[in-house]
């Protein structure tokens, strides 16, 4: 039988906070953000082929196979290592596209995480972040696998140590490009940095939500319910809305009272990546 990894969770994230502080001369953002792992995700089955093709076994409502970002990753794995084998990948998504919480760049990390396992590859963590990179901005984070505050255009990686929590996602049922809202002309690109030690003090806040709330009204009232129950914020560049809360039960009364015109759900923190261990 093939090696083989079964129900490999590709956890969420959530942006704590995230501001524009510049950009590049290339246009890439600066940014500054906490990055949270939460316990929802989507899922992916990996099986090693050994005739080194590279395939997605499950249909994706508007993503042909070559430009799945799985695919991609897998390949890109494949090339810089010159490994001769190949995989089946089923993808089991879960999460909305075009929601802020990191899908497609979570389905690449874990994809590079667990194929270097079963493909004995042998890169190291930061070998992997860069790799990442190439596919996408939030890909190394998901492959640094804790609690970060992130810079640069979020590559960059400081340990955060945050306490357990457990918080309310609310999806308005909206698909918000990151292109669009980071293209915007309405979007300030000037925050003032903050210090990694003043995050848990400073007033902090999503510098995209403004411009997604303006082009999108559907998030804007879905931050504006959710704020009933606790201080409710936009995670990246949308369309997704979250609120921390005080436990479980808090949770649960909240997504029970949400209107069936959105999708709300409970989700706890996650302290690392299911396959963080994986790439040490």
């Amino acid at each position: 039988m093939n090696p083989a990894l079964l129900g490999c969770l590709a956890p969420a994230k959530l942006n704590l906070f995230l501001h524009v502080i510049g950009r590049r001369p290339d246009g890439y953002h600066l940014l500054q953000t906490a990055f949270r792992l939460i316990d929802c995700g989507d899922r992916l089955d990996f099986h090693v082929r050994t005739d080194g093709s590279i395939h997605r076994t499950t249909a994706l409502a508007g993503v042909p196979e070559e430009q799945d970002l799985v695919v991609r990753a897998a390949r890109r794995l494949q090339q810089y290592t010159g490994c001769g084998l190949g995989a089946d990948i089923a993808v089991h998504k879960h999460l909305p596209m075009g929601g802020g919480l990191g899908g497609g760049s979570s389905d690449a990390a874990t994809t590079l995480m667990a194929l270097n396992h079963l493909w004995r590859t042998g890169l190291d963590r930061h070998t992997l972040q860069t790799l990442g990179l190439e596919l996408g901005a939030d890909v190394p984070f998901f492959i640094y696998g804790r609690d970060a505050f992130a810079e640069g255009v979020g590559e960059r990686f400081q340990p955060l140590a945050l306490p357990p929590a457990w918080y309310v996602v609310i999806a308005p049922g909206v698909s918000v490009p990151t292109a669009e809202i980071f293209s915007s002309k309405d979007l300030t690109r000037d925050t003032v940095p903050i210090k990694i030690a003043d995050f848990t003090t400073s007033t902090t806040r999503n510098d995209l939500q403004a411009t997604a709330c303006k082009l999108y009204p559907e998030v804007s009232e879905t931050i504006n319910w959710l704020a009933q129950f606790a201080s409710a914020r936009m995670t990246g560049s949308g369309a997704c809305v979250f609120a921390e809360v005080k436990d479980e039960l808090t949770a649960q009364d909240i997504v029970d009272r949400c209107p069936a015109r959105w999708t709300a759900w409970k989700a706890r923190s996650l302290a690392e990546h299911p396959m963080h261990r994986l790439s040490e």
